[in-house]
């Protein structure tokens, strides 16, 4: 039998809420399976949390209220 690329498996339970959330951002992303949006969604959150290198990813990457290709188009403006 052939050696698996991931030998381990990992069963999760979630709400319908959660579910719901995980399945529109997957096919938002066009990811191929439930599978494999968890997995790109730990990445990112073990990335953000500094446990996973980043591969060349910079800070400036991840963002909250804008998407950083936009150059800052979508930014909140601040009062003051």
């Amino acid at each position: 039998m052939a050696d698996l690329e991931r030998p381990e498996r990992l069963q999760i339970m979630l709400s319908v809420e959660e579910l719901t959330a995980l399945e529109d951002w997957r096919f938002e992303q066009r990811m191929p399976s439930r599978a494999a949006a968890v997995r790109e969604l730990l990445r990112r959150g073990l990335m953000a949390e500094g446990m996973l290198n980043g591969q060349g990813a910079k800070s400036q990457d991840f963002g909250v209220l804008s998407d950083p290709a936009k150059n800052g188009e979508d930014e909140v403006p601040q009062s003051g």
